[in-house]
Protein backbone atom coordinates (compact mmCIF):
# COMPACT_ATOMS: atom_id res chain seq x y z
CA UNK A 1 0.00 0.00 0.00
CA UNK A 2 1.42 3.19 -1.05
CA UNK A 3 0.46 6.43 1.62
CA UNK A 4 0.25 10.22 0.59
CA UNK A 5 1.02 12.21 3.47
CA UNK A 6 0.69 16.05 3.08
CA UNK A 7 3.15 18.58 5.26
CA UNK A 8 2.42 21.78 6.38
CA UNK A 9 3.93 24.23 8.87
CA UNK A 10 2.38 26.77 11.11
CA UNK A 11 5.37 29.25 10.14
CA UNK A 12 5.14 29.27 6.50
CA UNK A 13 1.95 30.26 5.27
CA UNK A 14 2.64 28.76 1.25
CA UNK A 15 4.58 25.83 2.69
CA UNK A 16 3.62 22.37 1.66
CA UNK A 17 5.30 19.01 0.71
CA UNK A 18 3.57 15.68 -0.36
CA UNK A 19 5.65 12.50 0.30
CA UNK A 20 4.63 9.12 -1.46
CA UNK A 21 5.90 6.16 0.51
CA UNK A 22 5.15 2.58 1.50
CA UNK A 23 2.89 1.88 4.16
CA UNK A 24 5.74 -0.71 5.27
CA UNK A 25 8.19 1.46 5.37
CA UNK A 26 10.04 2.59 8.71
CA UNK A 27 9.14 6.43 9.90
CA UNK A 28 12.89 6.74 9.32
CA UNK A 29 12.70 6.65 6.07
CA UNK A 30 9.79 8.77 6.20
CA UNK A 31 11.89 11.17 8.16
CA UNK A 32 14.46 10.46 5.74
CA UNK A 33 12.75 11.29 2.90
CA UNK A 34 10.91 14.98 4.66
CA UNK A 35 14.64 15.92 5.39
CA UNK A 36 15.50 15.56 1.73
CA UNK A 37 12.52 17.38 0.44
CA UNK A 38 13.56 20.46 2.78
CA UNK A 39 17.07 20.00 2.76
CA UNK A 40 17.49 19.45 6.91
CA UNK A 41 19.72 17.71 8.29
CA UNK A 42 19.29 14.25 8.99
CA UNK A 43 22.11 14.05 11.86
CA UNK A 44 20.10 16.00 14.17
CA UNK A 45 17.46 14.62 16.58
CA UNK A 46 13.81 14.22 15.97
CA UNK A 47 10.44 12.37 16.87
CA UNK A 48 7.42 11.66 15.61
CA UNK A 49 3.87 12.39 17.46
CA UNK A 50 0.98 10.37 17.00
CA UNK A 51 -1.89 12.57 17.63
CA UNK A 52 -5.78 12.71 17.57
CA UNK A 53 -7.90 14.56 15.71
CA UNK A 54 -7.22 18.17 17.64
CA UNK A 55 -3.92 17.21 17.69
CA UNK A 56 -3.42 16.19 20.57
CA UNK A 57 -0.49 14.09 21.32
CA UNK A 58 -0.97 10.34 22.06
CA UNK A 59 2.42 8.51 20.99
CA UNK A 60 6.16 9.08 20.41
CA UNK A 61 8.13 7.68 17.75
CA UNK A 62 11.73 8.58 18.94
CA UNK A 63 15.01 8.84 16.35
CA UNK A 64 16.80 7.52 19.74
CA UNK A 65 16.12 6.14 22.97
CA UNK A 66 16.52 8.84 25.32
CA UNK A 67 16.24 6.30 28.64
CA UNK A 68 13.33 8.55 29.83
CA UNK A 69 11.91 6.04 33.12
CA UNK A 70 8.61 6.54 31.36
CA UNK A 71 5.78 4.03 31.66
CA UNK A 72 5.11 4.11 27.58
CA UNK A 73 6.66 1.91 25.62
CA UNK A 74 9.44 3.55 23.14
CA UNK A 75 9.24 3.19 19.74
CA UNK A 76 12.12 3.77 17.69
CA UNK A 77 12.20 5.31 14.05
CA UNK A 78 14.00 2.69 12.22
CA UNK A 79 12.82 -0.02 13.96
CA UNK A 80 8.78 1.03 13.62
CA UNK A 81 6.72 0.47 10.18
CA UNK A 82 4.59 3.68 8.91
CA UNK A 83 1.74 0.92 9.52
CA UNK A 84 1.39 -0.16 12.44
CA UNK A 85 0.61 3.65 13.80
CA UNK A 86 -1.16 5.44 10.57
CA UNK A 87 -3.80 2.91 9.49
CA UNK A 88 -6.59 5.92 8.64
CA UNK A 89 -6.88 8.07 5.52
CA UNK A 90 -7.44 11.50 7.96
CA UNK A 91 -5.37 10.24 10.61
CA UNK A 92 -2.24 12.95 11.96
CA UNK A 93 1.00 13.65 13.12
CA UNK A 94 3.71 15.97 13.54
CA UNK A 95 7.51 16.03 13.07
CA UNK A 96 9.29 17.81 15.41
CA UNK A 97 12.38 18.79 14.31
CA UNK A 98 13.76 21.05 16.48
CA UNK A 99 13.92 20.31 20.40
CA UNK A 100 14.72 23.20 21.61
CA UNK A 101 12.37 25.02 20.13
CA UNK A 102 9.63 22.09 19.55
CA UNK A 103 9.01 23.31 16.17
CA UNK A 104 7.36 21.00 14.18
CA UNK A 105 5.70 19.93 10.92
CA UNK A 106 1.73 18.88 10.95
CA UNK A 107 1.12 15.79 8.89
CA UNK A 108 -1.82 14.08 7.90
CA UNK A 109 -2.32 11.25 5.51
CA UNK A 110 -4.10 12.08 2.59
CA UNK A 111 -4.82 9.35 0.88
CA UNK A 112 -3.64 5.62 0.67
CA UNK A 113 -3.86 3.50 -2.40
CA UNK A 114 -3.58 -0.13 -1.54
CA UNK A 115 -2.18 -2.82 -3.98
CA UNK A 116 0.27 -1.22 -5.12
CA UNK A 117 4.44 -0.34 -3.35
CA UNK A 118 6.90 1.58 -3.41
CA UNK A 119 10.26 0.99 -3.07
CA UNK A 120 11.85 4.47 -2.48
CA UNK A 121 9.76 7.46 -1.13
CA UNK A 122 9.00 10.25 -2.94
CA UNK A 123 8.33 13.73 -2.74
CA UNK A 124 5.00 14.44 -5.05
CA UNK A 125 4.46 18.20 -4.85
CA UNK A 126 7.04 20.53 -3.52
CA UNK A 127 5.26 24.34 -2.63
CA UNK A 128 7.23 26.83 -0.89
CA UNK A 129 10.48 27.46 1.27
CA UNK A 130 10.38 25.68 4.57
CA UNK A 131 11.24 27.44 7.84
CA UNK A 132 14.74 27.27 8.88
CA UNK A 133 15.61 23.97 10.51
CA UNK A 134 16.89 25.80 14.03
CA UNK A 135 16.35 29.51 15.40
CA UNK A 136 17.47 31.02 18.13
CA UNK A 137 15.48 30.16 21.66
CA UNK A 138 13.94 34.02 22.71
CA UNK A 139 16.33 34.62 25.66
CA UNK A 140 15.68 38.45 25.25
CA UNK A 141 14.42 39.11 28.70
CA UNK A 142 16.26 41.09 31.60
CA UNK A 143 16.75 41.28 34.97
CA UNK A 144 16.29 43.94 36.80
CA UNK A 145 19.31 44.75 38.41
CA UNK A 146 18.12 48.14 39.59
CA UNK A 147 18.27 48.16 43.41
CA UNK A 148 15.00 48.21 45.46
CA UNK A 149 13.79 51.37 46.59
CA UNK A 150 11.06 50.21 49.14
CA UNK A 151 12.80 47.82 51.26
CA UNK A 152 12.30 49.18 55.33
CA UNK A 153 11.87 47.93 59.20
CA UNK A 154 8.65 46.28 57.00
CA UNK A 155 10.51 44.21 54.65
CA UNK A 156 13.77 43.16 57.11
CA UNK A 157 11.81 43.43 60.41
CA UNK A 158 12.24 45.20 63.50
CA UNK A 159 15.62 46.81 64.54
CA UNK A 160 15.24 46.75 68.02
CA UNK A 161 15.63 43.91 70.18
CA UNK A 162 13.91 43.55 73.08
CA UNK A 163 14.91 40.93 75.89
CA UNK A 164 11.57 40.71 76.54
CA UNK A 165 9.84 39.38 73.53
CA UNK A 166 12.18 36.23 73.09
CA UNK A 167 11.44 33.10 75.16
CA UNK A 168 13.91 30.75 75.54
CA UNK A 169 12.30 28.36 76.67
CA UNK A 170 11.73 25.05 74.72
CA UNK A 171 15.32 25.96 73.40
CA UNK A 172 17.94 23.66 76.25
CA UNK A 173 18.60 24.30 79.28
CA UNK A 174 20.32 27.81 78.95
CA UNK A 175 18.71 30.73 79.43
CA UNK A 176 19.81 34.41 77.78
CA UNK A 177 21.59 35.62 80.76
CA UNK A 178 23.91 32.72 81.23
CA UNK A 179 24.86 32.75 77.48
Amino acid sequence: MIYNFRIVSDEVANFKREIQIDADATFLELRNAICESVGYDKTQLSSFLICDNNWEREQEISLEDMGTDSSQEVYLMEDTPIVDFITDEGQRMMWVYDYMTERAFFIELKSAVPGKHLRDPLCSIAVGEAPAQFVEPDLDFKIDTTPATDLDDDFYGSTDYNDDEYDSSGYGEMSLDEQ
